[in-house]
């Protein structure tokens, strides 16, 4: 196995040689090795502690508008051999793709700045013992809450090398630090959880085991006594973690295999206004400590922040080479591939930006609504738009949050909630898709 992260690159830069000796017209290769250590604790004792290490290998080659990808584990001299002979020959063998092909030297990223991406400190199981433990703690130390559903404390680092016979040839390291905590309240079936969880680069970003200990035991007690709502058309707000979904849904119906295809109901908006005037969503591979940050895909193409949503107006597709090429447009430098698979566009820090109004100033108006906290199921197509989800949360009642609500749905049509979505102030970058909370006006609620 290579010893350092140049020695991967050289790795790389071998076997694309090697390929082009046997036939290959192009070729890129990508290595990926991590390192992962999770720790599940519960009522005072560790219930499950993993760590894992492993490393891949992955080439892909182009004979002509063939392309064939293989990976492997086994960096041995014969197992690398007989890779390339197998991906060069699969490659002759399959039908030509014609939007497929590495991009030209020109296209290539030339600057590759650092955005704080790895934490080279790497937490013990001590130290994440000592995390989850006192998460847990905090949480059953809030009046009320009867049990805990236990804590979860977890790290990973990974190296990245990838290199194409275009000339690309770059490295980089990621690491990622978490922790969640969920807690019970009440007794047999009249028993509620929640949880709450934080995410971070740097373990030094992450909010502390108290707070989401306690977080997680105050959001469990506020649940106990749900009562059924009447269907009905009403506003309903989404908390921020169950906001961040909407942006997910936008994601998926802007993503450019979807639009070359015509499998989704945004493919002939692009310059139309899906928003209202004042709303901004923003996707920015360059967030210093953002979980997706990165200087170049992983077709070694340049990345810059874009504003998708500009004042409520939809402004690009996410694209790489394949479906750049299909709508004979260019890559927005969205690529993200595994070893063992085409690159394929997607989001990397995408985020609704925060409005100016508080939450409490969201919802004072609503004389009868309803409040998201936790969505259930996976009732949205992003071909047609439409939205079905079931819900729990809080009924609103004169601009307060007043008793718990479970099982109903919340209905509606992507379009019409994008339209009429008023974002409140309290975004937190916690997941990588993020966004505050946010009011929708006339949705569906289906319940008694």
């Amino acid at each position: 196995m290579p010893d350092s992260i140049q020695d991967k690159l050289n790795l790389l830069q071998d076997l694309i040689k090697s390929a082009q000796g046997q036939g290959a017209d192009a070729a890129d290769a990508l290595f990926a090795e991590g390192t992962s250590l999770s720790l599940s604790w519960r009522k005072g004792e560790v219930e499950q502690l993993e760590r894992s290490e492993g490393m891949d290998l992955g080439l892909r080659v182009f004979v002509g508008k063939s392309q064939a990808i293989v990976s492997s584990s086994d960096t041995s001299k014969r197992a690398l051999g007989e890779l390339v002979e197998r991906a060069v020959a699969m490659a002759k063998s399959v039908p030509e793709d014609p939007f497929a092909g590495l991009a030209d030297p020109d296209q290539l990223a030339t600057a590759f700045t650092d955005f704080d991406m790895f934490d080279p400190s790497e937490p013990s199981a001590d130290d994440l013992t000592q995390s989850a433990r006192i998460a847990e703690e905090a949480g059953l130390e809030v009046a009320g809450v009867s049990n805990s559903e236990g804590a979860h404390a977890g790290f990973s680092q990974s190296s990245i090398a990838f290199a194409a016979s275009n000339g690309f040839a770059h490295t980089y390291q990621r690491s990622r630090h978490s922790l969640s905590a969920s807690m019970l309240a009440g007794e047999g079936t009249g028993m509620e959880r929640d949880y709450d969880y934080t995410g971070a680069v740097w373990a030094e970003d992450l909010q502390s085991a108290e707070a989401i200990g306690r977080s997680a035991g105050e959001r469990a007690i506020k649940r106990l006594g749900p009562q059924k709502a009447k269907t009905q058309q009403v506003p309903v707000v989404f908390d921020n973690r169950a906001a961040r979904s909407l942006v997910g849904h936008l994601s998926g119906a802007i993503n450019g295999s979807s639009i070359a295809r015509g499998t989704s109901f945004l493919k002939d908006k692009m310059g139309e206004e899906i928003f209202a005037p004042g709303v901004t969503i923003v996707d920015d591979p360059h967030r210093i400590r953002g979980l997706r940050s990165a200087a170049f895909d992983d077709e070694g193409l340049p990345t810059q922040r874009r504003n998708i949503i500009d004042q409520g107006k939809l402004t690009t597709w996410f694209l790489d080479l394949r479906s750049a090429r299909q709508l004979g447009l260019e890559s927005t430098g969205h690529a993200g591939r595994g070893v063992s698979s085409p690159p394929s566009p997607g989001a990397s820090n995408l985020y609704l930006e925060a409005g100016a109004l508080s939450v409490a100033e969201l919802i004072k108006d609503i004389k009868a609504g309803f409040y998201v906290t936790e969505l259930i199921g996976m009732g949205v197509n992003t071909v047609t738009g439409d939205y079905s989800r079931g819900a729990s949360g809080f009924w609103i009642e004169n601009g307060v949050l007043t008793h718990a609500v479970s099982e109903v749905t919340v209905a509606g049509h992507l379009s019409d909630m994008f339209k009429s979505l008023t974002p409140a102030d309290d975004l937190e970058f916690l997941y990588g898709v993020d966004a505050p909370t946010v009011r929708i006006e006339g949705m569906t609620l289906a319940g008694s």
